[in-house]
C-alpha cells in the first residue's frame, strides 16, 4: 500500500483529509516562503506548494507527497498572515463588507516522483462587521496563522457571508481538487470494502 505523506503542518488539511478516510503521515516541509520580486500570487501559491511537495518527498522515496498552499487577494495584494494583532485588525478592517479571492494551490508527487499540480480558487464575501466584533475576534488567537486573518472553519465564519466557490479552498485544501490529483498519482479512492 502506498503511503500518503502531507506536506503541511496545518491540522485543517489533515483533517480534511481525514474526512474522506484518507490517513496520513505528517511531514512538514520547511522552505522558504518569501515572495519574488514580480510574483504573482497564483505562482506564488503554485511555486511554494511544489517547494514544500519536493522537499518532502526527497524524504519519502516511493510515497504520494501532497502539498499546498493558500493566499488571500484582495485590491490586486496577496494578504499574508498577520506579523501581530494590530496588522490582523488591520486586514479585517480592509475586508470588512467586501469581497475578496482566495487561492489554494495544490502540488501531488507520485511515486515515480512525477509533479501533479492545481490551482483553485474562491471568492469571500465579509460582513460588514463592527469594530468592536473585530477586536474580540483578534483577541481570540485565532486569525494570526491564517492568510486573510480569519478562518472560515472556526469562530471567524460570523465574518463570512458567502463564499463562492469550494468552501475547502478557502480553509486550505481544495479536497475535490486534490483528491482528482491523488488518483491521477496513483492513489485508489474511495477506499474499496
Amino acid at each position: 500500500m502506498t503511503v500518503l505523506v502531507l506536506a503541511s503542518a496545518s491540522p485543517r488539511r489533515s483533517e480534511l483529509l481525514g474526512r474522506v478516510g484518507l490517513a496520513v503521515e505528517v511531514d512538514p516541509a520547511d522552505v522558504d516562503e518569501s515572495r519574488l520580486p514580480g510574483e504573482t500570487a497564483e505562482d506564488y501559491v503554485l511555486r511554494v506548494s511544489a517547494d514544500k511537495a519536493h522537499a518532502v518527498a526527497r524524504r519519502h522515496s516511493g510515497a504520494i507527497v501532497v502539498a499546498a498552499d493558500t493566499a488571500v487577494v484582495f485590491d490586486g495584494e496577496a494578504l499574508g498572515k498577520p506579523v501581530d494583532a494590530a496588522d490582523a485588525l488591520t486586514t479585517l478592517e480592509r475586508l470588512a463588507g467586501e469581497s475578496h479571492e482566495v487561492l489554494s494551490a495544490v502540488v501531488v508527487i507520485d511515486p515515480d516522483g512525477i509533479e501533479h499540480a492545481a490551482l483553485a480558487r474562491a471568492t469571500v464575501t465579509m460582513t460588514a462587521s463592527e469594530p468592536a466584533e473585530r477586536e474580540w475576534y483578534v483577541a481570540t488567537g485565532e486569525p494570526m496563522d491564517k492568510a486573510g486573518s480569519y478562518a472560515v472553519q472556526g469562530i471567524g465564519a460570523f465574518l463570512v457571508e458567502g463564499i463562492d466557490g469550494d468552501p475547502t479552498t478557502v480553509i486550505g485544501l481544495p479536497l475535490r481538487t486534490t483528491l482528482d490529483l491523488l488518483r491521477v498519482a496513483g492513489l485508489v479512492w474511495p477506499p474499496s470494502g
